[in-house]
């Protein structure tokens, strides 16, 4: 089996585009369990890429999505968090803040996947704050990446979430 974090680690890419196919990778989640984007196939998947755990308008966006999580549910779509610290740090964010959905290490090599998708800043070593909606059968259908400091909303997830119907 492929190592977590190692699958489709080419060197940095544009921001995928709507209508391509997702990047397939495999990270860890909080608790050391690899989780891998395409064993999502069937249904939506919201990947939500985040500067760091326990920093304020990450906190504040992943509590908007803890706090509305049955919208996610209702469109037959799995949230999952990444960001480039590692799995003890998301163990803890997530149990401090309650998060019902996984969080993702993408700790090493060092935001591989975020620079898979094009979102890794390198100046500050983290991801930028970027959301990739994808539907069931892997092709990507909505992308947001936000300027630092700018929190994401809430409303566009609704909206192109109802669009995608059930996966």
């Amino acid at each position: 089996m492929t190592a977590p974090g190692s699958l489709a680690m080419a060197e940095p890419v544009h921001v995928p585009e709507v209508g391509q196919e997702a990047p397939d990778f495999e990270l860890v989640n909080q608790f050391g369990e690899p989780v891998r984007l395409s064993s999502f196939r069937g249904r939506n998947v919201v990947v939500v890429f985040y500067p760091f755990a326990f920093s304020g308008i990450c906190t504040g966006e992943l509590c908007e999505i803890r706090d509305n999580l049955a919208l996610f549910e209702d469109a037959s779509a799995t949230v999952l968090g990444v960001s480039a610290d590692s799995k003890f740090t998301l163990r803890a964010y997530a149990d401090k803040e309650g998060y019902g959905f996984e969080l993702l290490a993408d700790f090493w090599p060092h935001g591989a996947v975020a620079k898979l998708y094009g979102v890794f800043d390198p100046a500050s070593g983290m991801a930028r704050r970027g959301t990739f909606i994808i539907d069931g059968e892997g092709v990507v259908r909505y992308v947001v990446v936000n300027p630092r400091g700018q929190a994401r909303d809430l409303a566009e997830y609704r909206r192109v979430l109802a669009g995608l119907g059930q996966g």
